[in-house]
């Protein structure tokens, strides 16, 4: 063989590692790697990150809520990224410490976005020059016992690898949520308070997603604890959320009315995955949910909120993505994922929807003339979704179900 042919059979071989470090530079950046990235560039230690980074000024802006937080810091867990998820989990525990209030066990629905010190935790607000004066939001000053239930998850997660005081914090929020169990019908917990100290509206209504929430907190809890009045506590919403099924619909309804027994039949699409990832058993028991979910709640390749339909909606695309990892259903997920991927905007994070709103079925509970909606904005928590659904890591339980 000639030199010359030598040479040129060598040139793709060389092309090839060559272009190697190219290939790996290029690839496009993960929902894991957006969140890294956007915590390493926070300052100070605890912190919480904001929930819309783009929202414009009003309620939404520099808004962290507790909940989008919660789901950040484990999706970081299933990222590898557990230093940074402690920087958040380190936020709720000053948040216990340090209300300008409460000093209960009780954490706020949401926080002012940013660092947090040993000084008394900021609510975000907005001036309102009609009125002349700073508001905060009613609803971020409360307390939903769901909210509070993801930020045990996120805490017992962290203690997996720690000296137990993220345990101590769940602990003391179990504690608090202690004073919602309701006796009505099928019992369970109600939705927590709403508005600010010191007297809140007490929520009389009670919802399938919050219980569901809460049994798997609890369970975590008694797991945690070998306290057996935590695996009574999980039960009882666990107890709520079976009484919330339909067999003949297939599926979950969204909870009660006021009167703690009046079922609302409204079909909204994480009342019918989260019992899957989080209840043992419940993917076998409640199979029907998810084709159920498919029938009626689909929106293109995704999945619209709710049965009020309108549009995608990222998060909950990515938490029917993760379930459908969790059951091995590959199919189903490819094209899943490529309507999750439309909503990935150029710097990495994802949108709450494609479109400019898509509505919930829900009136805002700060003003009820008002429809609740996912706008055309960046948002924190499907982004962690989209985190969680990469790694195939499940936050009810902390399992994986893909390789890391």
């Amino acid at each position: 063989m000639s030199a010359h042919r030598r040479r040129l059979q060598l040139w793709p071989t060389l092309l090839g590692l060559l272009l190697l470090p190219l290939a790996a530079t290029s690839r496009a950046e993960s929902a894991c790697d957006y969140l890294t990235r956007t915590m390493q560039a926070q300052p100070g230690a605890a912190l919480f990150l904001a929930s819309y980074p783009a929202a414009e000024p009003g309620p939404l802006q520099h808004t962290a809520f507790l909940y989008d937080n919660a789901v950040t810091a484990i999706a970081l867990v299933g990222c590898g990224q557990t230093a940074q998820a402690r920087r958040i989990g380190d936020a709720m525990l000053l948040g216990l410490e340090h209300d300008r209030y409460w000093h209960d066990g009780r954490l706020r629905n949401a926080y002012l976005a940013g660092a947090v010190d040993g000084e008394p935790l900021k609510l975000s607000g907005w001036w309102d020059p009609v009125a002349g004066r700073w508001l905060e939001d009613a609803y971020q000053a409360g307390s939903d016992t769901g909210n509070m239930a993801w930020a045990m998850l996120a805490l017992l997660i962290l203690d997996a690898n720690d000296d137990g005081r993220y345990r101590r914090g769940a602990l003391r929020i179990a504690q608090w949520l202690t004073g919602f169990v309701d006796r009505r019908g099928a019992g369970g917990f109600t939705g927590g308070s709403f508005g600010h100290e010191p007297t809140p509206q007490r929520l009389l209504w009670k919802s399938t997603e919050h219980n569901v929430d809460l049994a798997a907190a609890f369970a975590r809890l008694a797991a945690a604890s070998a306290d057996p009045r935590w695996a009574t506590q999980a039960q009882n919403a666990r107890h709520f959320v079976e009484a919330m099924w339909n067999a003949q619909r297939g599926c979950f309804a969204v909870g009660t009315l006021a009167d703690g027994q009046t079922v609302n039949p409204m079909l909204a699409l994480d009342a019918q995955i989260w019992p899957l990832l989080a209840l043992p058993a419940a993917s076998t028991r409640y199979a029907a949910a998810l084709p159920s979910a498919a029938q009626h709640l689909r929106s293109g390749e995704g999945y619209a909120y709710s049965d009020a339909g309108g549009g995608p909606w990222t998060e909950g695309g990515a938490q029917v993505l993760v379930l459908l990892k969790r059951l091995q259903h590959k199919a189903a997920a490819r094209p899943l994922e490529a309507a999750i991927a439309a909503a990935r905007a150029p710097d990495g994070g994802y949108y709450a929807t494609t479109l400019g709103i898509v509505p919930t079925g829900f009136m805002l509970a700060t003003n009820p003339d008002q429809p609740r909606l996912y706008l055309h904005l960046e948002h924190l928590g499907a982004t962690a979704w989209v985190a969680l659904a990469e790694q195939g890591f499940n936050p009810f339980t902390g399992a994986r179900t893909l390789p890391p």
